[in-house]
C-alpha cells in the first residue's frame, strides 16, 4: 500500500476549499494516499448550538442524542463539499461519515470517547483507486445513534486515524502557523515554538490555548504520535508536539495562556464543608484551584453547581475574573519563575485571588480587567519577547 498521510483541516481553513484541495493534491502527486479529517465550516456548529439552547437546556440523554445528530451536520457538509472540490481538480476522493466505517464510541452524548475505528472500507477504497478519504471529524456512532466528541473534537478523530493506520505523525491545519509563547493577537512579540512536549501542550490546551483539543494531545502522547500544527494559508514551518525527550530546544518558560471563562466561588463556611465540594463534583462540575474558602469553576458550569447545592448555602460568585497560566518543564523547581511572577504582580499592584502550582504550571486568578496587560508584562519579564 502507498504511504498514508493524515491531515486535519479546521473550520477556518475550510473557508478556502480550493487551497485545501491543492494541499491534498500535492501529497497525492508525490505518490501518497491521504486521509483528511474535516471540521464544520467556522461558525456553523456555534450557530446550531445556540439555536438548540434557545429551545432547551438539553438536560436529558434523549435531548443530548438529538443535539449530537444536529451538531454533526456541519462535518457532513464539509465532507461532501471537499470531496466535490477534489474531484473537480482530478483527485479521486471519497467522503465517509462515522456510521459508514464505523467509528464506534461509548454512549456519552456530546462527550463520547472512541472505542474502535474500523478501517477496512477506507483501505478497500484505496485499493480500488481512490487516493483521498475525506472523513467527517468530531463524530462517532454508538449502536445506531450518532455521538460527538465535544467541541474541537475533530483533532481527536485525526489522531485516532493515525493510530488506527499505524501512521506516526498527524498534520493539523489551522489559520495560525504554529504554537506561540502567548496569543500573538494580544502579544505581538510572541515567538513561535518549533517544538513543544505533550505535557506542556496538554497544560496549554487545558488552560485556554484553543489550538489542540486536550484529549487529542492525551491520545497522541499515549501512542507517541507526532502532531504537527501548520497553517493552511502560509507555507512555513509549524510546531511539532512530541515527547519531552525529543524536544531539541528547551526553555524555562514555554508559554503563557489565559482564559476568561472562569468563575471564582467563595463560600462563608467552605473549610468545614467537604460535603459541599463532594456534591458539586458529583454534579459533573470540574473544581479547580481550591484556595481557602474559594475555588474556581468554568463559567459555563455555574447553573449546574447551583442546582447541586441546598438553599441554605451562602456563597458569592465572581465571574469577572481570568486565569493566567505560566507553563514550562520545571517551572516549580526554579524559584526564579515564582519570584519574577510575584514581582510583576506587586509592581502593578494586582491582587491574586487564587494561585496553584504544579511541576510544569503556575496558575493565578486575577480580575479580568488586568489580564491582557498582565500577559504582556509577564511575557516581557520572562524574556520571551526575544528568547526564541
Amino acid at each position: 500500500m502507498d504511504k498514508i498521510i493524515i491531515k486535519k483541516f479546521g473550520g477556518t481553513s475550510l473557508t478556502d476549499l480550493n487551497r485545501v484541495a491543492n494541499l491534498i493534491k500535492n501529497d497525492i502527486e508525490k505518490g501518497c494516499n491521504v486521509i483528511v479529517v474535516v471540521s464544520a465550516v467556522a461558525g456553523f456548529t456555534d450557530q446550531m448550538a445556540f439555536q438548540a439552547r434557545q429551545i432547551s437546556n438539553l438536560s436529558c440523554r434523549q435531548e443530548l442524542s438529538e443535539y449530537d445528530v444536529m451538531l454533526s451536520a456541519g462535518e457532513q457538509i464539509s465532507c461532501g463539499l471537499l470531496a466535490i472540490t477534489l474531484q473537480s481538480i482530478g483527485v479521486n476522493a471519497k467522503s465517509w461519515l462515522a456510521w459508514q466505517l464505523p467509528i464506534v464510541t461509548d454512549d456519552f452524548y456530546s462527550e463520547s470517547k472512541i472505542k474502535t475505528i474500523k478501517i477496512e472500507r477506507v483501505k478497500r477504497s484505496f485499493a480500488e483507486g481512490y487516493t483521498a478519504a475525506i472523513i467527517a471529524g468530531f463524530q462517532g456512532i454508538n449502536d445506531d445513534r450518532i455521538t460527538t466528541f465535544g467541541r474541537g473534537g475533530s483533532d481527536i478523530s485525526a489522531v485516532a486515524f493515525a493510530i488506527a493506520f499505524g501512521v506516526r505523525a498527524c498534520e493539523i491545519f489551522t489559520d495560525i502557523d504554529g504554537i506561540y509563547t502567548a496569543d500573538p493577537k494580544i502579544v505581538p512579540k510572541a515567538c513561535k515554538l518549533k517544538f513543544i512536549s505533550y505535557d506542556e501542550m496538554l497544560e496549554m490546551s487545558s488552560s485556554g490555548a484553543k489550538i489542540l483539543h486536550n484529549r487529542s494531545v492525551q491520545l497522541a502522547m499515549k501512542h507517541n504520535i507526532k502532531v504537527q500544527v501548520l497553517s493552511t494559508f502560509k507555507e512555513v514551518e509549524g510546531t511539532t508536539v512530541l515527547h519531552k525527550r525529543d524536544v531539541l530546544e528547551r526553555y524555562l518558560i514555554t508559554g503563557i495562556t489565559y482564559s476568561t471563562n472562569e468563575a471564582l466561588v467563595t463560600f462563608t463556611n467552605l473549610a468545614n464543608n467537604l460535603r459541599t465540594l463532594r456534591d458539586i463534583a458529583g454534579a459533573n462540575v470540574k473544581i479547580d484551584m481550591i484556595h481557602g474558602s474559594s475555588f474556581v469553576i468554568s463559567k459555563f458550569d455555574i447553573d449546574l453547581m447551583e442546582k447541586s447545592l441546598n438553599k441554605n448555602e451562602n456563597y458569592v460568585i465572581n465571574d469577572n475574573v481570568a486565569k493566567i497560566s505560566i507553563i514550562g518543564i520545571g517551572v516549580m523547581s526554579n524559584t526564579e519563575v515564582m519570584h519574577r511572577t510575584l514581582k510583576v504582580l506587586s509592581e502593578k499592584k494586582i491582587e491574586i485571588l487564587a494561585i496553584t502550582t504544579s511541576e510544569i504550571k503556575i496558575s493565578i486568578i486575577v480580575q479580568k480587567e488586568y489580564v491582557v496587560a498582565l500577559v504582556k508584562d509577564l511575557h516581557t519579564e520572562y524574556e520571551l519577547d526575544m528568547q526564541h
